[in-house]
């Protein structure tokens, strides 16, 4: 089940005013409901890239973009969630929950979630990375002094993560990829997305086609299997085990995945995002929703049924290694596509505006809300917590997955009304800047209301 382990998906207090921040919350999303759609458009000439790009200010976001951090937050919390609970790096999914429920969540997952998000979060850290540049030519500061110290941030935040609280952490691949993207930031957007597609399209559909062969030839050698012994060890020592031992099963898992060996496909499935998602940013497409209309229709279309059927393929055919790997590097990209370009149309319509607005304060907190459910989940299935680790059913780590996001909404509504940033993304900003931002709102309303969309 190698390819799976490849395809990672991921501080708040008092409560006082929680009945009343509530009821706020509920009456600020029905007033957005008669926002114009079009706020999703930063600049709506869209004229250049400088234009598009100018820096954001907190009253002039791209709401749609921390939108679609806080689903790429969800729909990676859906995916992780088995890992947390279950040894997932060691098991058939399929054959290891049979039973009806925990089967079709599985199989609901595995189609729309598994392979889709990750490289979701991939892009919109391209994306973001070239507003920083932006922002950085703005005030003539240097972009890869800034971005590296961006990096060895995200670098410290990933060990402590990966090492001491979960072995699934994405952060550090992130942090020494993002090298790599000093080396390209100044390309034209097109050439960007040119060279993302061909650095994921080639190597893999040169792989898959290997593993299709393989499964041909000798479907015995691709069938993914149980590890009985691995299961053993993970259950034994993540819902029994000291905190000692169960950080040197946590960095054996996070060694099974990011070994040197698999160092150059964890680099092609990820890094090529970086590039795209920096591409379209340079090519104003989410920014000017209305301008590529037509094209993005055309995108969501076409990438949503064949990101379907690619996703189905296994369970048409033969779940196997070589289908499993199809789906997930073919499959799952296509369907990142069709989420990216028909939010953003959505969005377009006032109705959906109001639906999705509120995944926009879990996504201005991305790193806060993936760092928590990491140590939310940890503390509820790990020994040094209650231990529930390989007790709970898909099923209800499905159900327990959507109390936690439903709290994580809430929180980060409260949160986001009182402060201007995340607490780990406070943090972020003051190591990147060298300088203390100003944390609380004072006399400044949180975007998206009514005065900022006027």
């Amino acid at each position: 089940m190698w390819e799976r382990r490849l395809n990672k998906s991921g501080v708040f207090s008092s409560a006082s005013e929680g009945m009343g921040d509530i009821i706020s919350l509920m009456k600020e999303w029905t007033t957005n409901s008669n926002a114009v759609c079009n706020t999703t458009i930063m600049n709506e000439e869209g004229e250049g890239m400088k234009d598009a790009l100018a820096p954001l200010q907190e009253s002039k976001r791209i709401i749609s973009i921390d939108i679609l951090r806080g689903m790429a937050i969800l729909g990676i919390f859906l995916v992780n969630m088995a890992s947390f609970h279950s040894p997932i790096l060691y098991i058939n999914g399929v054959s290891y929950w049979d039973e009806s429920w925990d089967r079709i969540l599985y199989i609901f997952s595995d189609i729309f979630a598994q392979a889709s998000f990750y490289p979701l979060f991939a892009f919109l850290f391209g994306f973001g990375a070239v507003i920083l540049a932006v922002r950085s030519e703005d005030r003539g500061v240097s972009f890869p002094f800034l971005f590296i110290k961006r990096l060895c941030f995200l670098l410290v935040i990933g060990c402590l993560h990966a090492f001491f609280i979960w072995h699934g952490d994405i952060l550090v691949n992130y942090a020494l990829f993002g090298l790599a993207f000093l080396l390209f930031y100044k390309w034209q957007g097109k050439y960007l997305m040119w060279l993302g597609s061909f650095l994921y399209i080639v190597p893999f559909a040169v792989f898959g086609a290997f593993f299709l062969i393989m499964s041909f030839i000798d479907g015995g050698s691709m069938e993914i299997e149980n590890d009985g012994p691995m299961i053993k060890e993970s259950l034994e020592f993540y819902s029994g085990g000291t905190f000692t031992e169960v950080t040197g099963q946590r960095v054996e898992d996070w060694y099974m995945v990011n070994n040197p060996t698999n160092a150059i496909f964890l680099f092609l499935s990820i890094f090529p995002y970086f590039l795209i998602g920096a591409g379209v940013a340079k090519q104003g497409w989410l920014q000017n929703v209305s301008r590529y209309k037509r094209s993005l229709t055309m995108v969501a279309l076409i990438s949503f049924l064949a990101g379907l059927a690619i996703k189905l393929l296994p369970y048409l055919t033969v779940y196997d290694y070589g289908t499993t790997f199809v789906q997930d590097y073919f499959g799952g990209p296509l369907l990142t596509m069709f989420y990216i370009s028909s939010i953003a149309l959505l969005l377009e319509k006032a109705w959906a505006y109001k639906m999705f607005y509120p995944l926009s304060f879990v996504g201005r907190m991305s790193m806060s809300n993936y760092l928590f459910q990491s140590i939310v989940c940890s503390f509820i299935f790990y020994s040094y917590g209650f231990g529930f680790y390989g007790k709970v059913t898909y099923t209800e780590g499905f159900l327990l997955m959507m109390v936690v996001f439903s709290i994580q909404l809430l929180l980060s509504y409260w949160w986001m009304k009182r402060f201007r940033f995340g607490p780990v993304e406070y943090i972020w900003r003051f190591i990147t800047y060298g300088k203390k931002p100003v944390m609380k709102r004072v006399g400044v309303i949180p975007q998206g209301e009514k005065k900022d969309r006027s």
